[in-house]
């Protein structure tokens, strides 16, 4: 069975509970089936809306007949009526296809394309169709002044001036008053604009978000239309969150490798990762992802993450080191947009005092998070490693981490635990602005915190 029949099965509700468990988990774990599952859930439901329109017309009651001399009896006139509507609608899709351009790609600098039936280079007038991004942010504006600023991954379709749909990912669209009424529709919602500025983000498999930064905007659902106004929000769907309650599989260290690096998880030993967040109390231990943020505009937005190593689990003492890596899976977070922040600058520190490594996972919070307090971390109790950059809208995969201080650390620590604390020192000039997330151990796919060792050789 090919991936669209198992989408086309889910979607008419004949597939069986347990091949919807497996497309579920296969849908979440591969991109490119994201999207063939929100275009499929695109089809179905614009079929299932004509078949309801078409059956509507076809129950309606009909004029008195024709005379006969102009009536055939083999003729239905409702269904005649319903083919006309149905050509004319198929005319003025195809109408809309052959027109000029509706937008222009103003911004996209540095920005990769995957399967985009428009073209992509910065300046190029756009028509109707499909955009895919894989990296970068691009910015879309109008010919009736609306601006869509696209953060990757995503895939956006344009219908015409007025109208698109987000099939995944997140977009900010900045409205004017001349473009009041423009309208953005995800697979769970339909955005029209009321003359604005709002974000919205779907992942194409069930959850969509709109946030309104400014004005207003009607959000039509399943269950009916709600106005948001200006800091108001709606999220429609829910990710599933079973790794909260599923016991951590522990993972012993592999044997070297041929090139002889080696990898420690925060998932072998005693390792363990968190993040803790101001104003909050409750532990984030058996999360899938630790979080950060800096803002002086929302303080109670604060979050710093916290990852210790089992250094017991090596094979070899740590003062025979000669490399190391701190490894971490960058995931999206689904808070805020990354069009509200500047390139953003992380620092990674190390705790110096072999008492603080015994925090608890299940247990850390803000108030009691070790070398912590408001203001930011005690420089007497811990030592700065170094820091990495992630650039405005263009989130890779993966940060690879190296220094000689991280190193000179590793070396140094006999306590057993390593902890390295990550936050970000790079604020914000938006409200809303974004909270940037990394993969915990407790992710159901992707690497917890890892350091890639290399031990130093003897002859």
């Amino acid at each position: 069975m090919t991936d669209r029949e198992r989408i086309d099965l889910a979607l008419e509700e004949r597939l069986d509970p347990e091949d919807l468990r497996r497309l579920q988990e296969d849908v979440i774990a591969d991109p490119s089936l994201r999207t063939l599952y929100a275009e499929r859930a695109w089809l179905h439901g614009s079929l299932r809306a004509d078949g309801r329109f078409l059956r509507d017309l076809a129950e309606a009651p009909t004029s008195p007949p024709l005379p006969s001399t102009l009536s055939r009896p083999s003729l239905n006139l409702r269904w005649v009526a319903a083919a006309v509507v149905m050509v004319v609608g198929l005319a003025s899709t195809a109408l809309w296809r052959n027109r000029g351009p509706v937008a222009v790609l103003t911004e996209a600098a540095g920005c990769k394309w995957a399967g985009s039936e428009l073209p992509t280079a910065e300046g190029s007038r756009l028509g109707p169709g499909v955009l895919s991004l894989a990296e970068g942010m691009a910015t879309i504006r109008f010919v009736n002044g609306a601006s869509l600023t696209l953060e990757a991954p995503a895939t956006l379709e344009i219908i015409d001036r007025m109208h698109c749909r987000l099939l995944q990912g997140s977009l900010v669209a900045d409205v004017p008053k001349p473009a009041h009424g423009f309208t953005v529709d995800t697979p769970e919602m339909k955005v029209i604009d009321l003359g604005t500025r709002f974000g919205l983000t779907t992942s194409g498999v069930g959850n969509s978000h709109v946030l309104v930064f400014e004005g207003e905007v009607d959000v039509n659902t399943g269950s009916g239309k709600k106005r948001l106004t200006t800091g108001r929000n709606l999220q429609l769907g829910q990710t599933s969150d079973s790794s909260r309650t599923q016991e951590v599989e522990r993972t012993r260290v592999p044997e070297p490798a041929e090139d002889g690096w080696i990898s420690l998880p925060t998932s072998a030993g005693r390792g363990k990762d968190a993040y803790v967040r101001r104003g909050r109390d409750r532990p984030t231990g058996a999360e899938p992802l630790i979080m950060v943020k800096h803002t002086d505009l929302a303080p109670e937005n604060q979050r710093r993450a916290y990852c210790a190593f089992d250094l017991r689990q090596l094979p070899k003492p740590t003062k025979e080191l000669a490399d190391a890596t701190l490894v971490l899976d960058v995931e999206s977070s689904g808070l805020g947009f990354s069009a509200l922040v500047p390139d953003s600058r992380f620092a990674v520190y190390g705790l110096t005092e072999g008492a603080l490594d015994a925090w608890r996972e299940n247990g850390i919070c803000w108030i009691n998070a070790p070398a912590s307090s408001d203001s930011g971390l005690d420089p007497a109790k811990v030592r700065r490693l170094g820091d990495f950059t992630i650039r405005r809208g263009s989130a890779p995969a993966q940060i690879e981490f190296s220094s000689p201080d991280l190193l000179e650390f590793l070396r140094a620590e006999h306590n057993d635990l390593a902890t390295l604390v990550l936050l970000r020192e790079t604020g914000e000039s938006e409200p809303q602005g974004l909270v940037h997330a990394f993969a915990s151990r407790e992710h159901p796919t992707a690497h917890p915190p890892t350091l890639r060792l290399k031990f130093l050789e003897h002859p």
